[in-house]
């Protein structure tokens, strides 16, 4: 699995956040820089959604969330490791992400305006 082999490869910004500070801290940082829209950020959390990790309960419809935020800014692994925990959800929660995916992308614009 794709999100397997990438889970020891969060970006030098996300070890640095976690280095020396609690973990509900870590993942503050990483929705202050995704609302900024830090790329990197966005996929950090689907990975810590994803697996649980980094003091994120195992959430993979915030996880589909967050790896389709990455995704549409750009991030090359987001697509696959999207598609990968796809597979472990049901239509209903893929249209729940989707939605809770739009929803932050609409605040995101009123924050730019």
């Amino acid at each position: 699995m794709q999100l397997i082999a990438i889970m020891g490869e969060q970006t030098d910004a996300s070890r640095e956040t976690l280095t020396g500070v609690g973990i509900d801290l870590a993942l503050a940082n990483w929705l202050a820089a995704a609302a900024d829209g830090d790329t990197n950020a966005c996929f950090d959390l689907g990975v810590a959604y994803s697996t649980g990790s980094n003091g994120a309960e195992c959430d993979l419809v915030e996880a589909h969330k967050w790896f389709n935020l990455a995704a549409a800014r750009g991030h090359h692994e987001a697509a696959h490791c999207r598609a990968d925990i796809s597979h472990e959800m049901t239509a209903r929660e893929i249209a729940e992400a989707q939605r809770r995916a739009r929803r932050w992308l609409a605040q995101e614009r009123l924050r730019a305006a």
